[in-house]
């Protein structure tokens, strides 16, 4: 039979498209990963911010078809040291101060004048300082990805950049040194999210009639015989295994030698703390979220759950999701309550709440994996687990060591897979977001065979 490991979306989405002619077996007490919407106090909160800006029409109808949704366009901010700054911040620079303003701009300038098409960046911090310029790079993009990938962009690939960073053209960035631009450059306009459940209610069609076995704690992973072992003291033996938990400790729980499994460890991602913050009063804007260039700041990026949705939360209140992030690079060395006592200080001092008095609660919630890391090792060390798991059933694929799929690619071109199968941002550490999960289990379904 062919079983799945997780019943996240990468786990739902290859059970359905499998016409459930499958069974997942789930080590929560509930389906969703880290879709999963918690409820608590009349609020809704997500696992982190999610909205659908999906490219695929697919997705699109499938995600249409499990729920209400809501479709709204949206106005990203960022916060700099006392100044509201709309984003993608490269193309307005009309709302820094001066002289960061005029200097950024120069800057920018100048890295434009001196590039050379052949010569590629080795790093992230080259990439940056090509694209905007050293000054705004440093000011920036840098101190924010030692926040949000909690690491300096030295230590970091450029392979993972693609569309998700913004290349800012010539002329916008000039325009938008003098005044607003007409339109945004931001790749997200517009997005869709669910009327009422959280984000969790666009997996209502994947996960009817799928066949879950929930409280099942996967200790070890027999390759050899093919069979997995449960902390419940069960077992169950496999034809075809889908695995969409984390690829180390997928390998950790194998009787792989310790060469793989040292290039396991070399697999970083970060973990994510969650501050869940309810006021009194609505949210004084309409950004939905905003990113927090400030370095002492530990905010990161603050969403607000009830712009996305009204019945995320309750009328007169707001409910704002600030992000705090830590990995092996930048360890949590704080109490837990310190970093809340000062993310609610940074709330007040930012004008998004009126005062200490306005919070009524706070909730939070620790999530061990929340972005790969694209550090230098990860391409390597991938590289060596795959040729290892080869052993054992699972087909090299095409694109399988880059960070994104082209899925109109690679949904063209057949490419059988084996008895064993990696799926999802974290089973083939990849920079997946949900459209990606989504079609992954289309891509396994057409492409495993007789399952």
């Amino acid at each position: 039979m062919t079983i799945i490991l997780g019943a996240g979306l990468a786990g739902l989405s290859t059970s359905y498209h499998l016409n459930h002619a499958c069974e997942i077996f789930e080590k929560q007490d509930h389906s969703g990963g880290h879709i999963y919407s918690h409820k608590l106090n009349g609020f809704t909160w997500d696992e982190g911010p999610h909205v659908s800006f999906t490219k695929y029409e697919y997705v699109k109808q499938l995600f249409a078809e499990s729920c209400e949704y809501l479709e709204f366009p949206v106005y990203p901010t960022n916060y700099y040291k006392g100044h509201w700054v709309a984003h993608p911040a490269q193309t307005n620079l009309y709302a820094l101060p001066e002289p960061i303003r005029t200097e950024s701009l120069n800057s920018f300038l100048d890295s434009r004048s001196k590039i050379d098409p052949v010569t590629k960046p080795k790093n992230y911090k080259e990439w940056l300082h090509m694209a905007f310029g050293e000054r705004f790079a440093e000011e920036f993009p840098s101190i924010y990805t030692i926040k949000y990938w909690t690491t300096p962009p030295e230590n970091l690939t450029t392979d993972w950049v693609g569309e998700r960073v913004y290349y800012p053209q010539v002329e916008d960035v000039k325009a938008g040194y003098v005044a607003a631009l007409k339109e945004t450059k931001h790749y997200q306009s517009s997005v869709r999210y669910p009327k009422s459940g959280g984000y969790f209610s666009y997996a209502n069609k994947l996960k009817a009639n799928a066949k879950i076995r929930y409280n099942k704690e996967v200790v070890e992973i027999d390759l050899e015989n093919k069979t997995v072992k449960f902390s419940d003291g069960t077992s169950q033996a496999y034809k075809k295994l889908v695995n969409t938990f984390a690829l180390p400790e997928f390998i950790l729980k194998t009787k792989a030698p310790e060469e793989i499994k040292a290039a396991a460890r070399e697999l970083s991602c970060s973990e994510v703390l969650l501050i869940n913050v309810v006021v009194n009063h609505p949210a004084p804007n309409v950004n939905q979220w905003l990113y927090v260039y400030d370095r002492e700041k530990y905010s990161t990026r603050i969403s607000y759950m009830d712009l996305f949705a009204p019945e995320n939360g309750i009328p007169g209140k707001s409910g704002l999701q600030v992000e705090v992030y830590f990995s092996k690079y930048r360890q949590q060395t704080e109490s837990l309550s310190s970093i809340i006592d000062a993310v609610c200080n940074e709330l007040v001092e930012m004008g998004l709440v009126k005062d200490h008095s306005a919070i009524e609660e706070v909730n939070t919630k620790k999530i061990k994996y929340a972005n790969v890391i694209f550090d230098h090792p990860r391409r390597e060390a991938l590289d060596k687990i795959y040729n290892y798991l080869g052993k054992y059933g699972l087909v090299r694929e095409d694109q399988d060591l880059e960070p994104m799929t082209d899925w109109n690619k690679k949904l063209e071109n057949p490419e059988p897979l084996g008895d064993l199968i990696m799926a999802g941002r974290f089973g083939e550490w990849k920079y997946y977001w949900t459209d990606d999960c989504v079609m992954r289990g289309l891509h396994i379904s057409k492409n495993i065979g007789q399952y």
